[in-house]
């Protein structure tokens, strides 16, 4: 690609491997591919039926019988909503927990978008949950809804915590909100979304003791206090539990930090058997590093460098205060770790070639996916995109990893196009440079793409418009 971007290092001539050994390959990957697939629409289906089960047993329940008039109708429909809302809220807290299972399929970055989505949803029906026992509670009582509030509050002992709970679920849907989540720093917002584990416990006394859903010696209430067992079970391994053993057990400690540009950093990591944490090139991790300016702010950041016995390393760009920090921490600092987490790996291929393109910091995850792939001489290309020469972090790694790899590398320097909406340089653009022209077998590859999230998703729109299956594409996104 000469005529559009700098080689940094030109690949030798591939050469001509097995045919058994490429037919192997390619039927592992349809193999493994159909396996990720079908524990995803399992784990979908068994979300939605846990949702299923709690309605179909509350219509099988005594209660559901005696229906009647206006006022049980409303009420009936309010109580569904209420059981939906409630199942969807601890689906909510699987996802979150960073579950290896969903992470391995369906990838953590994805598992919390999926989240994130059901916020709105949940809380609608929590609003419509409490609006419509409210009325028709009213509609029995021959009261009007304020009224049958007061009612409520002051005569059911449990019903100051369920508005305690609808209360906290409106303050984290609220402050999700993307324009209003910009306004809050990070750690006030984590601490405020903290508040959802809070709100799911407050509300567990009113669902147990109001009402004839969920009395004692039922089915519905074993079935509700299995499925709050299991999401706050896996909440408390994989999030605390887990995260302690591992920090505890390989021990790691900052060694060294190491400027590679202005406001980038490498941190070098000491511990012990960390080649046992079960690293994947491309995968990330949650650090929290424990010095009095920056224990509360744990940093989710990928490996710059795949783990050996007793070091790894991680680059860091200056994104804000807390990421500004950790060029100063101090050597010797005790870390802890959760993770690592992400789909971003040579595991989820599907494709015959490899293709990469990383910009900016990007280049972390792209570089350690390279180091730990498996690839034979021009199975790989790779571009690199940097705005200007300070945006080289790590690419002198990159070319050195091509050419042993036997993988072709190019980069593509200088301010995006002012003339079109475009990943590609002002020059490329000029040049009428494509994917396609960058990468020869681009839909015959793995599209692995990594940068910031505008530039990335415009990178993904040029790849779905020439024509990358979607199981093609994989995706990481950093904020700049």
């Amino acid at each position: 690609m000469t005529h559009t971007t700098e080689t940094v290092r030109t690949a030798p001539v591939l050469r001509s491997a097995p045919a058994e050994s490429l037919q192997s390959a390619a039927r592992r990957r349809r193999r493994d591919r159909r396996r990720r697939e079908a524990t995803v629409d399992g784990l979908g289906i068994l979300c939605w039926l846990s949702a299923a089960v709690a309605v179909a047993l509350y219509l099988a329940s005594p209660g559901s019988h005696t229906i009647a008039g206006v006022s049980g109708w409303v009420t009936a429909v309010g109580i569904v909503a209420g059981l939906v809302a409630t199942d969807l809220v601890l689906v909510m807290l699987v996802l979150a927990a960073r579950v290896p299972l969903v992470d391995r399929v369906f990838g953590t970055d994805c598992a919390i978008a999926v989240h994130r989505s059901l916020g709105k949803p949940v809380l609608y029906l929590l609003l419509a949950h409490g609006l419509l026992l409210t009325i028709g509670y009213g509609l029995a009582d021959r009261t009007n809804p304020v009224g049958e509030t007061i009612t409520l509050f002051t005569t059911v002992s449990d019903m100051p915590l369920a508005y305690l709970a609808l209360g906290l679920f409106l303050v984290v849907v609220v402050t999700s909100l993307v324009s209003i989540r910009r306004k809050f720093p990070y750690e006030l917002w984590h601490l405020v979304h903290l508040a959802s584990y809070g709100a799911v416990l407050v509300a567990v006394p009113h669902q147990l003791s109001v009402g004839t859903v969920m009395v004692s010696g039922t089915w519905q209430r074993v079935y509700w206090i299995a499925l709050y067992v299991l999401a706050l079970g896996l909440i408390a391994v994989y999030r605390f539990l887990l995260p302690l053993v591992v920090t505890f057990r390989h021990r790691i400690r900052v060694l060294d930090i190491e400027e590679i540009a202005p406001g980038v950093v490498s941190i070098h990591l000491s511990g012990r058997d960390l080649d046992r944490l079960g690293v994947q090139g491309g995968q990330y991790g949650v650090w929290r590093f424990w010095t009095f300016r920056t224990w509360w702010h744990a940093h989710p950041v990928s490996f710059s460098a795949v783990p050996g016995q007793d070091r790894a390393r991680i680059t860091v760009r200056d994104l804000g205060a807390g990421s500004a920090r950790l060029g100063r921490i101090r050597r010797g600092a005790f870390v802890s770790l959760e993770g690592p987490y992400g789909l971003f790996t040579a595991k989820a291929r599907t494709a015959r070639y490899l293709a990469l393109v990383a910009s900016g910091i990007g280049i972390t995850p792209v570089r350690s996916l390279l180091e730990d792939a498996d690839l034979r001489p021009g199975e790989a290309t790779i571009l690199l995109r940097g705005s200007d020469d300070v945006q080289r972090y790590l690419w002198n790694e990159v070319a050195e990893l091509g050419r042993s790899t036997g993988s072709t590398v190019y980069a593509m320097v200088g301010p995006r196009a002012r003339t079109a909406e475009t990943w590609l340089s002002e020059e490329s653009y000029q040049r009428r440079v494509t994917l396609t022209s960058a990468f020869p077998h681009l839909l015959q590859s793995d599209l692995y793409v990594c940068g910031p999230q505008a530039w990335s998703d415009l990178v993904v729109r040029d790849a779905r418009l020439a024509g990358i299956p979607e199981h093609q594409i994989h995706q990481e996104r950093f904020d700049s």
